[in-house]
């Protein structure tokens, strides 16, 4: 199998985890075992929320850990999709939290 081909799987992959979920985390490790701080802190921010979300573990996969960042045209993992579109990361999910259009985006979601 070619590199191309490899992408092309996983981007399919990945387009279909984000389009079957109202909510999804593509992140390191899991919910129970968050595998950076920055993962960690998006779990507590969307549990806090009580938000039901699928979660990716990207180190299960190198190709979804590869092909995410390209899907998204954003460098770093973990990040939020809600409803098919990205949210952004870690950072940019506590601002949202902050501001409280996190908790508008995911309501929205579960509404849909």
């Amino acid at each position: 199998m070619t590199d191309a081909t490899t992408n092309d799987d996983a981007t399919a992959r990945i387009d279909g985890i984000v389009k079957a979920n109202k909510v999804v985390l593509f992140m390191k490790g899991s919910p129970l075992f968050p595998q950076c701080g920055f993962s960690s802190r998006a779990i507590a921010i969307l549990d806090h929320l009580k938000v039901d979300y699928e979660s990716v573990d990207v180190l299960q996969d190198q190709g979804v850990r590869q092909g995410i960042k390209a899907y998204s045209d954003w460098p770093t993992i973990p990040q939020l999709y809600v409803n098919g579109e990205f949210l952004g990361g870690s950072d940019i999910m506590m601002e949202m939290y902050e501001s409280g259009e996190l908790a508008q985006a995911v309501t929205a979601s579960a509404d849909q």
